[in-house]
């Protein structure tokens, strides 16, 4: 693909800077954290340090004061060229520390943001129940007010960086208020109950887990903006959210689109690499084409996004045609390569297998499609 316009030399700068960092402390460490089904604490700490946390936050609070989403699809774009999917920095920095940068008060960004910055506080965010997914009006989880605490108690499932965490948002209704509210939990409070670590379809090493809230004491002072605004400020944040799903599985598509290529030069059939075919020759024009189509939009997008204009619709435009594409790209990319790509040897079984969740995440792909068309006045 040629040099994109958006790019300026300062985020090439933290391009190579980040693609150095991944080759040394992520690469190495993959296998074994795709065994353990968990990153380690260490590379969130490393991380935290070489400043690729949160870059957004004020640098009074430890942060770059980069707000600029170019540098969050700069991560995800070197996240995908290595395969990376267990280490949930896009989840952390992206999808959930913008809620406590926009919604927490002095006081609680004094105590928060310097520990999600440095990666001593890895962040989740719990939404989806047993019994509820995208349907967030009708989750069961309950705050009591207690006078001088909050009293929480619900479950939730399906969290990513669910063992992991030390700051964990939860949305759960607020009696009283007629609302949600959301509330963080923070590790070792009495009553907040880890579950299992879920074994997956895929991303391996990505720790998704249950999570219980048995009478948990909360204090109020860990009430995140207002009493029954939660859903609104889930609202507010759910556009960036699903343009973080969008740069990644456009990300993803084109490193899935690139290992095809290369396993199409070297796979030799009758006499001449497969790639020579017509056949391979069309599939892999064709996904290059809607490839880079995704990427003009997403990249658009982005700069939306950094002036804040991006709106509700077009995020859903993006998440869903990007994640379906990127399960499109990774299925032809399985068929070219044969037997071997249903082989984990090769890097294109795994993407297909961590893609697969891509059109669920942050609302299904039918939930995009639904907000859509109410854009659309239908």
């Amino acid at each position: 693909m040629s040099k994109r316009a958006l790019f300026t030399e300062d985020h090439e700068i933290f391009r190579d800077s980040f693609r150095k960092f991944l080759e040394t402390e992520v690469v190495p460490h993959q296998q074994a954290w795709w065994q353990a089904g968990e990153v380690s604490r260490e590379v969130w700490l490393k991380a935290g340090a070489q400043g690729y946390l949160c870059p957004y936050v004020d640098e009074q609070y430890g942060g770059l004061g980069l707000r600029d989403w170019r540098y969050a699809l700069v991560i995800n774009e070197e996240m995908a060229r290595i395969g990376e999917s267990g280490f949930a920095m896009a989840l952390h920095s992206d999808v959930i520390g913008p809620y406590l940068d926009s919604f927490s008060n002095d006081e609680q960004k004094a105590r928060w943001l310097p520990g999600i910055v440095s990666g001593e506080k890895i962040l989740a965010v719990a939404m989806t129940e047993p019994g509820t997914g995208s349907d967030l009006r009708n989750i069961k989880t309950r705050i009591e007010d207690k006078g001088d605490h909050y009293l929480l108690n619900g479950a939730k499932t399906y969290i990513s960086n669910g063992i992991l965490s030390d700051l964990v948002i939860v949305a759960a209704q607020h009696e009283g208020t007629g609302g949600i509210s959301l509330i963080v939990v923070e590790r070792g409070m009495e009553g907040f109950v880890r579950g299992r670590k879920l074994e997956k379809m895929g991303m391996h090493s990505q720790d998704t887990a249950e999570l219980f809230f048995q009478d948990v004491k909360v204090p109020k002072e860990n009430l995140l903006g207002q009493p029954g605004m939660g859903f609104m400020y889930l609202m507010q944040k759910l556009a960036v959210e699903r343009l973080t799903c969008a740069m990644g599985a456009i990300a993803g598509a084109r490193e899935a689109l690139n290992h095809t290529i290369s396993f199409a030069k070297d796979r030799v059939a009758f006499g001449k690499p497969i790639s020579k075919f017509q056949n391979t020759r069309f599939k892999l024009a064709e996904m290059n084409t809607e490839i880079t189509i995704g990427q003009t939009f997403v990249d658009s997008l982005v700069l939306k996004a950094n002036d804040g204009t991006l709106s509700p619709d077009e995020a859903c435009m993006a998440k869903y045609w990007s994640t379906d594409l990127l399960n499109k790209v990774c299925y032809e990319g399985v068929q070219l390569h044969g037997g071997a790509g249903y082989m984990m040897e090769y890097p294109i079984a795994r993407a297909s297998l961590d893609a697969r969740i891509m059109t669920i995440f942050a609302g299904t792909n039918e939930i995009m499609k639904e907000v859509i068309g109410r854009s659309m006045g239908l």
